[in-house]
């Protein structure tokens, strides 16, 4: 703990008491800004707000001068200088700094946009590795529910989840992750080269998850030119890939086949027999493969 030994100065304030804080701030102001950089007073002062405001810096992961800072930047407003407790006014924004410069690390933005609701509500930001489970595991997107499960359940079965099982035909995808292997093979048959597909779809996936929803993956993906270029794959081709994988977003053919795209369509029982004698579908993967590597 830092001990104040509190001396004469030539205002005599006790900036230590609401009344004092108040003249010194006063005084400060009257004597221009070049007064917090020579006035020894001043230099007192944010040495005490260090110290005040060191436990509140550290439940926050933050230095007790960064707290400080914070602390100087409200005393040279008008409204510090002219409340009935200046203290009180400089905590509460010292403590709502300090919230939201914690916020801002953790969700990776600045302390201004992290004071904002539109992106405080958001939780911290993670990698995907951090996760023990798969993602298909876990994230809604590539959760698919039966419609009608008691449809195909005989009577006579002891297990539902068996006799479901028995009903369905052959070759039906029943995960996410089959759903992707047999995209990739779907894409990969039609003239893309293995690698491309595989990088392709899979970082396809990856933003569907961030996302959410399709929609909202397409059009991330399809503004995403850095991405494209790691890929190595020309605009119509990577354009075509996204409508092809995630569905056209066309308001008109969401509920067609084109709308759909080919991940929802595998993983609602179509299978790749199925898709291969859909010619509109296999002459847009052939005509969108990249002929030479790639391009931009």
């Amino acid at each position: 703990m830092i001990l104040h030994t509190m001396t004469a100065d030539p205002g005599g304030e006790d900036y230590t008491t609401g009344e004092g804080l108040r003249a010194l701030l006063g005084r400060l102001h009257e004597d221009g800004p070049g007064a917090w950089r020579t006035d020894p007073t001043a230099a007192r002062l944010m040495t005490y707000a260090a110290d005040k405001y060191a436990a509140l810096a550290r439940k926050h992961g933050l230095d007790p001068w960064e707290a400080a800072s914070a602390a100087f930047d409200v005393m040279r407003t008008r409204s510090a200088r002219e409340a009935e407790d200046p203290w009180a006014v400089v905590t509460h924004a010292v403590r709502i700094t300090c919230i939201a410069e914690e916020r801002g690390q953790g969700l990776l933005c600045s302390t201004h946009q992290a004071r904002r609701p539109h992106y405080s509500v958001f939780h911290d930001a993670e990698r995907l590795s951090d996760r023990e489970n798969p993602l298909d595991d876990y994230h809604p997107a590539f959760h698919v529910t039966d419609p009608d499960p008691d449809e195909d359940t005989d009577p006579g079965e002891t297990n539902p989840d068996e006799g479901r099982r028995s009903a369905e035909p052959a070759g039906v995808v029943t995960s996410a992750s089959g759903a992707v292997e047999d995209a990739i093979a779907f894409v990969t048959v039609l003239g893309w080269p293995p690698q491309t597909a595989r990088a392709a779809v899979e970082h396809v996936c990856q933003a569907l998850a961030r996302a959410g929803s399709r929609q909202s993956a397409f059009e991330v993906l399809r503004r995403d030119q850095h991405s494209r270029a790691l890929l190595d794959l020309p605009g119509p081709s990577w354009t075509a890939l996204l409508r092809v994988l995630l569905g056209n977003p066309a308001p008109g053919l969401c509920a067609t086949s084109a709308g759909r795209g080919i991940l929802l369509r595998l993983l609602i029982g179509e299978t790749l027999p199925v898709l291969l004698h859909d010619d509109d579908l296999v002459l847009t993967v052939s005509l969108a493969a990249p002929k030479h590597g790639g391009g931009r």
